[in-house]
């Protein structure tokens, strides 16, 4: 055993544990601690028994004092207030050049004013998404660290090494970007995974209760699914899933209570959309979907109140399962448009140069919405770096087009038969509004400056021109707008 730990990793819960005997097994040593002290020795004579790669401290100090310089130490701890303790805990045995990892799922903007505060100090600081769950954590997870940059070379060995790699073996893991981008862009995976769940469940209903598919069946057609263009692990999992039995050797999906709990990221994904302006409608109907389904007493009331009339599939089941196949990926195009417009828009907001064929690339394997569909991703940006829109790429293009049909058919059966597909609808609609040269704004924009006289711009009349009409003659002629307007009358 080397005499000072490479690395050291504080919070011994799953993901914790998982990750130090992944970084055992690349040939590093790590130094852990754990509040709960009986944790560590626990940890030690159970999953690290017999490893001399592993060393356990009683303390912060002790911890800090195992480590080689420059130090490097990695919280593994409940995002919040949490992450600060300890970092506070560990700054009094810290000098000048060492690193803190946060490997939470903190909010990106708390890692920014983190990174900015201890760089104050000269502390380094990342601030990564780690994502893959346990297992990912066990075996190669997708890491995607930002922050301070000149940290980056101090763990870049580390972090590649243990990480997913992609089946031509590149890590799927590479720097981000400055601060918070680290963080963002994990934000920005979870809000898409929450959009990537909600459609299968919405593929899920209409098979069961339109097409009256049984857990068998539908198994076995998520298992196609799996071997064309919608290979994912959601769609991997979710086959198994179709396909588990309980004691009764009965499906047992069916069994569990349909009330959806939620840890926060995907909510943050929608704030951060209304805050920067970008429509990541998608992923903001998977949130409120949750939300919709936690309403369960609610709902069973409600199911006996408005009743509607039973309606009968009169048409092909088969041309219907074949629509929803090319639904759900026109679908889920639109929820990863949405998200990479998000993640565009922040860098702009923030200053950052996000690589955004490399965060595909980072996607690719570990994580909860690796698939095949990245490497599509992945082209479309290393083919056209300024690339505007996912959208706008050829490939997502034509599968967009050729599917736009089935699409308008899977969710007008939807409508007819009462059967909620929020997210799939709202993918539908973007697509609609996206695509259209001419919106109602025109109208809305008439009202607002009617009621309270904030302007608009002419189509008649160059871009940044601000006008204002007194619409009812009584307004008078000022505006609430900072812009110099012109005022027409109605007269």
């Amino acid at each position: 055993m080397k005499n000072k730990a490479d690395i050291g990793l504080i919070g011994l819960a799953v993901m914790g544990q998982n990750l130090v005997l992944n970084i055992s097994d690349h040939g590093y040593t790590v130094a852990v601690y754990n509040r709960t002290v009986k944790k560590i020795d626990v940890f030690l004579e159970g999953p690290a028994g017999g490893r001399d790669t592993i060393m356990g401290a009683r303390s912060v100090e002790e911890l800090v004092g195992m480590l080689s310089r420059p130090r490097k130490v990695m919280l593994m701890v409940k995002a919040g207030d949490v992450v600060d303790l300890f970092i506070e805990t560990l700054l009094p045995f810290l000098e000048t050049g060492d690193c803190i990892i946060d490997g939470g799922n903190s909010h990106f903007k708390d890692t920014n004013r983190r990174t900015e505060e201890l760089r104050k100090k000269g502390i380094l600081f990342i601030g990564t998404g780690v994502s893959g769950g346990e297992e990912g954590a066990r075996r190669g997870p997708s890491i995607m660290p930002g922050g301070n940059v000149e940290a980056w070379p101090l763990v870049k060995n580390i972090f590649q090494s243990i990480s997913a790699k992609t089946d031509s073996g590149e890590p799927c893991c590479d720097w981000v970007g400055e601060n918070g981008a680290g963080h963002f862009v994990k934000m920005v995976h979870n809000g898409i995974e929450y959009g990537d769940m909600q459609l299968i469940c919405e593929a899920y209903h209409l098979m069961k209760d339109v097409v009256d598919l049984d857990a068998d069946e539908m198994s076995k057609l998520f298992g196609q699914w799996n071997s064309g263009p919608l290979d994912s692990y959601l769609i991997e999992i979710t086959r198994d899933i179709l396909a588990y039995r309980d004691e009764k050797g009965e499906p047992l999906v069916d069994k569990i209570l349909d009330s959806a709990g939620q840890k926060g990221t995907g909510k943050w994904t929608g704030i951060s959309s209304l805050e920067l302006g970008i429509p990541v409608t998608l992923i903001g109907e998977a949130v409120f979907a949750r939300s919709l389904s936690a309403l369960k007493n609610e709902r069973v009331i409600a199911s006996t109140i408005l009743v509607s009339e039973n309606r009968e599939l009169t048409g092909d089941k088969k041309k219907l399962l074949d629509d929803l196949e090319k639904a759900l990926l026109a679908s889920k195009i639109i929820s990863y448009a949405q998200g990479f417009m998000l993640m565009r828009e922040a860098a702009k907001e923030y200053g950052w140069k996000l690589n955004y064929g490399g965060i595909a690339l980072m996607w690719r394997g570990g994580c909860i919405i690796r698939s095949a569909f990245l490497g599509e991703i992945k082209k479309a940006y290393d083919k056209n770096v300024l690339l505007q829109n996912l959208l706008l790429d050829d490939y997502f293009k034509k599968v967009l087009l050729d599917a736009e049909n089935s699409w308008r058919n899977v969710v007008g059966e939807a409508v007819r038969f009462g059967i909620p597909v929020p997210a799939m609808a709202s993918a539908l609609t973007f697509f609609d509004g996206y695509r259209c040269s001419r919106l109602p704004a025109n109208l809305l924009q008439a009202q607002r400056d009617f009621f309270g006289a904030h302007t608009y711009e002419r189509v008649d009349k160059p871009r940044g021109q601000f006008f204002h009409t007194n619409w009812s003659g009584d307004g008078g002629d000022v505006s609430s707008s900072p812009y110099d307007v012109q005022v027409t009358s109605n007269n």
